[in-house]
């Protein structure tokens, strides 16, 4: 826990004096835990030998075992903060997370243009082998409620707030915009009697749409239940990833049929795992298609 502090700290310095040095911040990056209390019942709790191991493999690029999932807080700087909240879901196949590439360079990316970024440290690895995604997902739930009820605090909109992830944390994104209505757990606090509904999902280069979390095959599985109540979604993703290009085509016309607005940018190359990190592909540049998506959705209005 001190290393990834302290790794919180020298990213969070770098970042702030890079891209956001014409910017003061509100405060520093402070990292809260969701639950206040006990796991929700059914919790898996890993053998000790295991979490040491697991620890013994942390780096600077993957964390490898949470036991309590965690929200780091970045608030858009003052000067130019819209009332706009991302919760940003990092991937690692629900097994590890990919802490900075996406996770804490995306939330300073989404300061940049006024967005206030929560990175959600969700319980890795995986617990149940046949729902890999249940616990992060309890989390995820918690987490929206948990911004939402304390949006004053970081002058939020609480009607505002979005979701978005990468491969694993893509499929947990969409999981939260499709599976809102799913009771994960029993009630917490007050905060669990707000909804747990995104007000736009961003999966990007989502994984695990298909049936039995398969993105071997162009269709997708009965988890992805999509409604009319759906939140606006974007979509990015590339067409030599697997099949997850396929199966983003699949729920963008699902979106379509249940008159949801969604955007999906389907790129020729890029393969899987680039987060916002710059290459030679014009699949780096999707970012700058999201604030567009988000400004005309009216998200980034003031």
């Amino acid at each position: 826990m001190k290393f990834l502090k302290i790794q919180v700290f020298r990213l969070a310095i770098t970042m702030f004096c890079g891209s956001l040095c014409s910017s003061a911040l509100s405060s520093e990056p402070s990292e809260l835990e969701i639950w206040p209390g006990k796991l929700p019942a059914g919790s898996v709790e890993l053998a000790p030998d295991v979490i040491a191991k697991l620890n013994s493999e942390l780096t600077e690029e993957r964390i490898r075992f949470v036991d309590r999932a965690t929200l780091t807080v970045f608030p858009a700087p003052k000067k130019s903060a819209n009332g706009c909240a991302v919760i940003i879901c990092p991937g690692g196949g629900y097994n590890i997370l990919a802490w900075p590439k996406e996770g804490l360079e995306v939330a300073e990316w989404f300061n940049s243009i006024g967005v206030t970024a929560f990175v959600l440290k969700y319980r890795v690895p995986r617990r149940i082998p046949d729902r890999i995604h249940w616990e992060p997902m309890q989390d995820v739930q918690r987490a929206v409620r948990f911004v939402r009820h304390r949006a004053a605090q970081w002058s939020i909109d609480p009607a505002r707030i979005g979701t978005l992830g990468f491969s694993a944390g893509g499929h947990l994104t969409v999981m939260s915009g499709v599976q809102y209505k799913t009771k994960c757990y029993d009630r917490v606090d007050e905060a669990d009697d707000l909804s747990c509904r995104p007000d736009f999902i961003c999966p990007i280069y989502a994984a695990y749409l298909g049936d039995q979390y398969s993105d071997r095959v162009a269709e997708l599985g009965p988890l992805v239940t999509v409604t009319k109540d759906t939140p606006p979604t974007f979509m990015a993703v590339t067409w030599d990833d697997a099949m997850r290009g396929a199966q983003s085509a699949l729920l963008f016309a699902r979106l379509r049929e249940n008159g949801v607005p969604a955007e999906l940018h389907a790129y020729a190359k890029g393969g899987h795992g680039y987060g916002m990190r710059p290459s030679e592909n014009p699949v780096s540049k999707w970012n700058k298609q999201l604030q567009a998506w988000l400004q005309a959705s009216g998200f980034l209005d003031k």
